[in-house]
């Protein structure tokens, strides 16, 4: 308890030090947000859990080309801890066939200061949200759990909305989208429940973007032995008010909507990625 006390103290205290000098000890371009999962247990409609975290390459290939780009990256959860991969995805196939390409990503987000130990999002809401630059949401079925639903990520998106700051979300990502919104844990669960529900002050309605597509998702569901998640995402981002426009299953498809990047599902990372750094540059 008394750790837990003193941490939550200092890390306040120290986050303006840690976005000041970032990863590098040379100057950046700018600081960019990046929006984790805490969590690793995703309920199915069944009420089973399935194990879950970030996938690999949605969270590592923009992560590697930000920095690259010249850009810091502050890692932030719900909760401070420590984000994890799911190791379906640890798998060459979404890094080209390349097994030394995959290994180099998951060097990347070894050496990435604060992955085991992420600030705070009650914490950064209390901060200066004007030092960022950007933010950015890795995908995995992570996201679903405590990233939809949350207020708190609302208020974060929020900001950047009002901002007109670049936002990026990949693959199940951008179902974070939707706690920007009047009980949003409300909509989620009716959704869930009843296949239908109506957003209240929706910040993105109207907007153009993707999500991972029903269609990639019942493939997934293959892999589940019979089961099924509670909701398809896609379908909930249209019932928001979104303009979803989806490719072909297992395609690239990222959609810009003003400050708004959407990519569709673990293969678009490459072109999320150029769209976003472009758009951070474009606002310098």
């Amino acid at each position: 308890m008394a750790m837990g006390f003193i941490k939550s103290l200092f890390v306040t205290a120290t986050l303006g030090a840690a976005l000041l000098f970032g990863q590098t000890a040379v100057a950046s371009k700018g600081k960019v947000l990046v929006l984790l999962s805490s969590e690793t247990q995703l309920e199915l409609a069944d009420g089973s859990q399935y194990s879950t975290g970030y996938y690999l390459n949605e969270f590592g290939v923009p992560a590697d080309a930000l920095q690259q780009a010249g850009y810091e990256l502050i890692l932030v959860t719900p909760k401070g801890n420590a984000p994890r991969v799911d190791q379906r995805s640890v798998d060459t196939q979404y890094f080209g066939g390349d097994e030394q390409e995959m290994q180099r990503i998951q060097k990347v987000i070894a050496n990435l200061d604060g992955i085991n130990d992420t600030h705070r999002l009650a914490d950064v809401l209390k901060g200066d949200l004007s030092q960022f630059d950007g933010l950015f949401i890795p995908g995995g079925h992570a996201p679903l759990i405590d990233l939809v639903g949350n207020p708190e990520v609302g208020k974060l998106l929020t900001y950047f909305h009002n901002q007109q700051k670049p936002t990026a979300a990949i693959c199940h990502g951008p179902i974070a989208l939707l706690s920007p919104q009047q009980m949003p844990a409300q909509f989620i669960d009716q959704f869930a429940q009843q296949g239908q529900s109506q957003a209240q002050d929706w910040i993105y309605e109207g907007y153009n973007m993707t999500i991972f597509s029903t269609p990639e998702e019942q493939v997934f569901e293959r892999s589940l032995n019979g089961k099924q998640i509670r909701y398809y995402p896609a379908a909930a981002m249209q019932a928001a008010g979104a303009n979803l426009e989806q490719a072909e299953a297992w395609q690239p498809n990222v959609v810009i909507d003003r400050e708004l990047i959407t990519g569709q599902n673990p293969f678009s990372d490459k072109v999320l990625a150029e769209a976003l750094i472009k758009q951070l540059e474009q606002a310098q």
